[in-house]
């Protein structure tokens, strides 16, 4: 378990790591890097139609990986961001087919936490963001859990509290306003 340095230089080094975010800790890695997404699907057992979330610590991190938006749907994430809200808005081209399960939205959040926004700011980047646990299992909420039961396909983990929260973030279909995740 290491700190945000050497969690920042593994991300950038092309590393699967895991990190706290505002619920339960979270795998993370670039969003452009192929090779490293499929590290977490292969770690989580999830399938790669299901997708995966973007998480950044300003909208200049997450502008590259969304379509650009009318002025509507700027103001809806104005109205709910940074927090823990989660929208899904049509992806750009850049988004690889692993992260967005091969569809043509991709699913995004501007964190309110201070931890997950200075890592993204030290890997210049977006990260990815899903849930550190094995899929159809709880999600871990510890450094010391995700280590015990995933450390060692892991590079690293940030060695840190989650935000306290509850329950993972809502996520909300742009679009529509449907809520697909309470």
């Amino acid at each position: 378990m290491n700190g945000l340095d050497e969690a920042a230089a593994v991300i950038r080094g092309g590393g699967v790591i895991a990190y706290p975010t505002e619920a339960v800790f979270g795998l993370g890695c670039l969003p452009g890097n192929e090779q490293a997404i499929e590290r977490i699907l292969t770690i989580k057992g999830r399938e790669a139609t299901r997708g995966l979330i973007i998480i950044g610590g300003s909208r200049e991190q997450l502008a590259p990986w969304m379509a650009p938006l009318d002025t509507t749907a700027e103001a809806t994430l104005a109205a709910h961001w940074p927090g823990p809200v989660t929208f899904v808005v049509k992806a750009s081209e850049q988004v690889p087919l692993l992260l967005n399960g091969g569809r043509d939205t991709i699913a995004v959040r501007l964190s309110a936490m201070p931890l997950v926004a200075e890592l993204c700011a030290r890997c210049n980047s977006a990260l990815v963001s899903t849930s550190a646990n094995r899929s159809g299992n709880e999600a871990l909420r510890s450094a010391s859990d995700v280590d015990a039961v995933l450390g060692s396909e892991l590079d690293t983990v940030l060695d840190a509290p989650t935000g306290g929260a509850d329950s993972p973030s809502r996520v909300i279909e742009l679009a529509t306003g449907r809520l697909l995740r309470a």
